[in-house]
């Protein structure tokens, strides 16, 4: 493929035939269901009544076809970049000096995740703030991922990734942006604002993996609130890391149930929303039934359970590491008391140059899903004072 076929920019609709529906209700239908040990709650894994009822609210109520609409209102758009097929939402603001900036999702995200936050940062002029802070916005799916998958070739790493998003970046003309991201979408918004520095104002993260260091001297630096953090994040690498052990080294096992069963497929994401959100019993208590399920139908539809899941067996596999120096990028972080686990300032700041740190009481791992309106106010005051 030559290079001008490869950055043509091809217009993108969602369209998925009634047949696919129907073979998933009939596979809903059809549901084998395991046995569990009574009053084991969440503790053994997602709970049968309760993935029995979201599952027969998924078969009977849920409505793919009005999701569909709404996704196919806002501009979508697919380009081949180093061989790989991406989709990407592409929202220009009405404000003419709008910076852009380019939203990465994680891993059991999507695009969907952001849905809320387009409107509130691409005209903040409708939602009651600055013009002046409004946002030329790109939300990349992920290769591997949803619309831009399934994967056609190893090597999709984070550094390759990152690459890609400069090279979507300078196809759209834009010059200097901003990037913004969490779970998978910190190491590969971080790693753009290293490889990509000339172009890249600013970084914003609403994750950041702040793991102990054998430094004896940080060591004896951290406070309290830094132990108990550190502990949290032990906590959550011990108990909730089975699923990274398996995409890390076996993606292609688990892939054949998740592609062909829907409710392995819920339980596997549905799972991930209840132990990262800042919910209380169930996963609806963070994030709304029909927009958690559609997130799982962009899973579903394309069949990326497993080259979703590639991303972690490259990350562990990979011989070309995200960049290990520190960054220079002026960088902002968001903490979200309700995330899996929470990162310490004073570790973050030996490798990113940190310029805002905010802390908020609620929102966790999905913060833009979660707390849109809490997002959306701290990109915009981040980015405010780089513009």
């Amino acid at each position: 493929m030559s290079e001008h076929a490869e950055a043509i920019l091809r217009p993108f609709r969602v369209d998925v035939p009634e047949a696919v529906l129907a073979d998933l209700r009939e596979r809903l239908t059809r549901t084998r269901w395991p046995d569990e040990l009574p009053d084991a709650g969440w503790t053994r894994g997602v709970p049968l009544a309760y993935l029995k009822e979201l599952a027969d609210y998924w078969r009977t109520a849920y409505d793919w076809r009005e999701h569909e609409a709404s996704l196919n209102q806002i501009p979508q758009f697919t380009t081949t970049i180093d061989g790989a097929n991406v989709h990407f939402l592409h929202v220009r603001s009405p404000e003419p000096d709008a910076l852009p900036l380019i939203v990465t999702h994680g891993w059991p995200g999507s695009v969907v995740e952001f849905l809320d936050i387009i409107g509130p940062l691409t005209d903040p002029r409708r939602y009651g703030g600055d013009p002046a802070d409004a946002f030329h916005l790109v939300v990349p799916s992920i290769p591997g991922f949803g619309f831009s998958g399934p994967a056609r070739e190893a090597g999709w790493d984070v550094p390759r990734i990152a690459r890609a998003w400069a090279e979507l970046m300078r196809r759209l003309n834009y010059r200097r942006y901003g990037a913004q991201g969490g779970d998978w979408g910190f190491e590969i918004a971080r790693e753009l604002g290293i490889a990509d520095a000339a172009h890249v104002a600013g970084v914003h993260l609403s994750t950041m993996l702040t793991p102990p260091s054998a430094d004896t001297a940080e060591e004896a630096a951290l406070t309290e609130d830094d132990k108990a953090r550190l502990a949290q994040f032990a906590r959550a690498e011990r108990e909730m890391s089975g699923y990274e052990k398996v995409q890390e080294t076996r993606p292609q096992t688990l892939s054949y149930a998740l592609t062909d069963s829907p409710v392995g497929q819920l339980a596997w994401i549905v799972e991930k929303f209840k132990e990262w959100t800042d919910s209380t019993d169930l996963p609806e208590d963070a994030v709304s039934r029909d927009r958690l399920l559609t997130n799982v139908m962009l899973y579903w539809l394309t069949a990326t359970a497993g080259s979703s899941a590639g991303l972690y067996y490259e990350t562990f596999h990979s011989a070309s590491q995200p960049h290990p120096n520190r960054s220079t990028t002026p960088t902002g972080v968001a903490v979200f008391a309700g995330d899996v686990a929470l990162p310490v300032r004073r570790i973050a700041e030996r490798d990113n140059h940190i310029v805002r740190w905010s802390e908020f009481d609620r929102g966790g791992h999905f913060a833009a899903m979660e707390e849109p309106d809490l997002f959306a106010d701290d990109v915009r005051a981040f980015f405010h004072q780089l513009r």
